[in-house]
């Protein structure tokens, strides 16, 4: 971190003076990553109607985000193989910090707080070791703290599970290094995982897609309150294949694993780009650029219970109504209740719920 800090520090430090909250930053439901028509890149505060509630500037291109889960604060990630993550006040708009990736070491787009906002976990590749870590940052001090194994290789996302004490981990198992790009190294050889971890960086547990579904990236992750994680993949083999996209499982079970109508399977190409879940967790969805496809399926038997067709549909994030929807031509929709707001800028991957 720079020595911007001091303000971070401030912000963090207990004081008498009533901390700043989400509604002084506009009340946003949601946050996700943008690239302005003009080419700046953003991350934007989004409420629940559509509307943008702020817009503030990145560095370069982001990916996800996290969301303090007290005080107006937010860490906008750069896009895989990024060094760099940025700590914004979504009040004043400020850039507090950047966390900058060690020597070694670069972001994969996502991170999560500690319940109580000290500390932030970052999913990291060790690149020369061809291992994943979780980077442990304390924002009162200002310091990166330690890291711990990720439980596997390439972890992208990663989930603070509602018991506060537990990470959920997924590693997507794609060898990546800086020096080949984005380039995948070791299709024939990945070894996905869901790994949950203490956070102490303890291995808890650990779950496995069978060998012939070795080639399924576990990219993205969902988890609703009564512990139900959703997790969303993106096949790396033969696309004449009609593997799941969709896995749901709990901390300590098994994994049930859907598929796709073989139709929407065919328009999907192998690719889930997000997953969410409704509070009740009756619900989950997964979306589809690639086949401008969102699906919703029941999180009991897997059944698909509607689809919503949107080009270019990736981010999604849950309401209390259904699923909310963003795409890289600039839209916002809901897929229950029927609106479509249109915004110039294109929407990154994800949509981060606050």
């Amino acid at each position: 971190m720079t020595d911007r800090r001091h303000f971070l520090t401030g912000l963090l430090a207990a004081s008498a003076c009533p901390r700043p909250t989400w509604a002084e930053a506009g009340a946003p439901s949601f946050l996700s990553a943008a690239r302005a028509a003009d080419g700046r890149y953003l991350l934007c505060g989004l409420r629940a109607s559509g509307e943008v509630a702020f817009a503030l500037p990145l560095p370069d291109r982001g990916h996800a985000a996290a969301a303090h889960p007290e005080q107006p604060l937010a860490v906008g990630f750069a896009r895989r193989p990024g060094r760099f993550a940025v700590v914004l006040d979504c009040v004043t708009g400020q850039e507090i910090a950047r966390l900058d990736a060690p020597e070694g070491r670069h972001f994969y787009g996502h991170g999560a707080f500690s319940p109580d906002g000290a500390h932030l976990f970052t999913s990291e590749n060790d690149y020369d070791a061809a291992r994943g870590v979780i980077g442990v940052w304390s924002l009162g001090s200002g310091k990166r703290l330690t890291e711990f194994h990720s439980g596997g290789v390439g972890p992208h996302d990663i989930k603070l599970m509602p018991d506060g004490q537990t990470l959920v981990v997924a590693n997507g198992g794609i060898e990546t290094h800086p020096d080949a790009g984005r380039t995948k190294l070791n299709i024939p050889l990945m070894e996905p995982n869901l790994s949950f971890l203490g956070l102490d960086g303890s291995l808890l547990d650990q779950q496995e897609l069978d060998r012939a579904l070795h080639k399924n990236s576990i990219r993205h992750l969902a988890v609703a309150p009564n512990g139900t994680v959703g997790f969303a993949m993106q096949w790396q083999g033969d696309l004449s294949d009609d593997p799941p996209l969709l896995g749901l499982t709990r901390n300590g079970g098994t994994p049930m694993l859907v598929t796709p109508p073989t139709t929407d399977a065919k328009r999907m190409k192998g690719y889930a780009g997000s997953v969410a879940l409704l509070a009740d967790h009756k619900e989950v969805c997964i979306t589809s650029p690639l086949g401008g496809l969102a699906q919703v399926f029941d999180t009991d038997s897997g059944v698909l219970k509607r689809s919503f067709d949107m080009v270019d549909v990736c981010g999604v994030a849950a309401t209390a109504q259904g699923f909310v929807l963003t795409s890289g031509r600039g839209d916002i929709a809901h897929e229950t209740q029927g609106w479509t707001t249109p915004h110039a800028v294109q929407w990154d991957n994800h949509l981060v719920p606050i």
